[in-house]
């Protein structure tokens, strides 16, 4: 594990110097060496977002438990980037209350960060009984868990922004609008929010430890191999040399790169320990004119793909319903946090293209090193 001066070693190469200025560089130490030799308890490590958690945490220095399920897909970044390499975890289900509690319990966190989830709109609709109970009960079990530990932490419970009634409007929705997801998988996590906001409110609201929701746009990046995700539809697409089929192309989603939120969780999280008053809801989103359309969306991917790439649309007949204009409003996290979007859409896009070629190319031994050269452009970028 990564001790405390390993861990500031590794935090000060990590962040670099190149492009910076002085004052952004120590505002970016202060927010990010919160997490040098700190114990952090990670929920669904072994996902898409998780890896590259897990990989940022490891570069800060944090000491890390990771709890989850198996990786989900095969191929999946978790084990083409080594993630397991250099952190404590135990492959278990969220819904097992005896093993989550035994595990924190043992670990004593100072950080929890809680990924598990059931991720998907389609497998909501497939299996709505695992997905309620793995997004409302798991929640329920790790809250639990952090209430019998009695110890002062910070807490993140990771959503989505599909926990808002959507009423398609223009404009983007609010930390103050309705919960009210439309389908089994946007309800559970609806529920999810008010099952947190429940045990803040029962059993927190005047201790030690600190909580907070964040709800996340639609997230994109190298090594997300999930089923019925428009990106990897793409790349799929375009190493079998096919067009890529695309089932709504005039949906309206908040596209962001996948470590644009993950930054904002880490600054959420330190930043409410420093100021209880800042623990609460908070949207997680790009700017408004990083909202895009699904053609616009597939369109950049084509263009930063290259070799003739096309794409095609295809209206499937019986689909279950999916929102088609979804915004957020990123206002709060901005003026509260002082966080935003660091990589606007097409950034992203390429950043992604570029990870998915490297893999295409590669050894599995080169992806965990491109993954860390990546997260350093990032933060490179954001202290410009």
């Amino acid at each position: 594990m990564y001790g405390y001066l390993e861990g500031k070693k590794r935090f000060r190469r990590f962040v670099g110097k190149r492009g910076s200025t002085v004052e952004g560089l120590e505002r970016l130490r202060e927010e990010l060496g919160y997490f040098s030799g700190k114990k952090v308890f990670v929920t669904g490590h072994t996902g898409f977002k998780g890896s590259w958690l897990v990989a940022i945490l490891k570069e800060l220095g944090s000491e890390v438990f990771g709890f989850s399920l198996p990786p989900p897909t095969n191929p999946s970044l978790y084990m083409l980037a080594n993630v397991s390499e250099g952190i404590h975890e135990k492959i278990g289900d969220i819904r097992d209350f005896a093993l989550l509690n035994k595990s924190i319990k043992d670990f004593q966190p100072e950080v929890i960060i809680h990924l598990a989830a059931q991720p998907l709109v389609m497998e909501g609709y497939r299996d709505p009984i695992g997905t309620y109970s793995t997004n409302v009960m798991g929640t329920v079990n790790i809250l639990e868990a952090v209430r019998r530990l009695d110890r002062e932490l910070t807490f993140l419970n990771v959503t989505t922004d599909k926990v808002y009634k959507n009423r398609e409007w223009f404009w983007g929705y609010r930390e103050n609008e309705e919960l009210n997801g439309f389908d089994p998988y946007s309800n559970s996590k609806s529920c999810s929010e008010l099952v947190t906001q429940s045990f803040n409110s029962s059993y927190f609201k005047d201790s030690v430890v600190r909580i907070s929701t964040a709800r996340a746009g639609n997230v994109i990046g190298g090594g997300d191999f999930s089923a019925n995700r428009i990106i990897p539809d793409c790349v799929r697409s375009a190493l079998r040399k096919e067009p890529i089929i695309v089932r709504n192309p005039d949906s309206v989603r908040p596209y962001q790169h996948v470590l644009e939120p993950l930054f904002a969780y880490l600054l959420i999280l330190s930043k409410q320990v420093k100021n209880p008053s800042l623990c609460g809801n908070y949207n997680v989103g790009p700017n408004e004119g990083d909202c895009l359309r699904t053609s616009q969306l597939v369109r950049l991917f084509c263009h930063f793909w290259g070799e003739n790439l096309s794409w095609e649309a295809q209206n499937i007949k019986g689909s279950p319903h999916e929102a088609n204009l979804l915004r957020l409003d990123i206002s709060k996290i901005k003026s509260e946090l002082g966080w935003k979007p660091v990589w606007n859409a097409p950034t992203a896009v390429e950043k992604t293209v570029e990870w998915s070629k490297m893999w295409r190319n590669s050894r599995s031994t080169e992806m965990e090193d491109f993954m860390i050269h990546q997260i350093r452009e990032y933060l490179r970028d954001a202290d410009e």
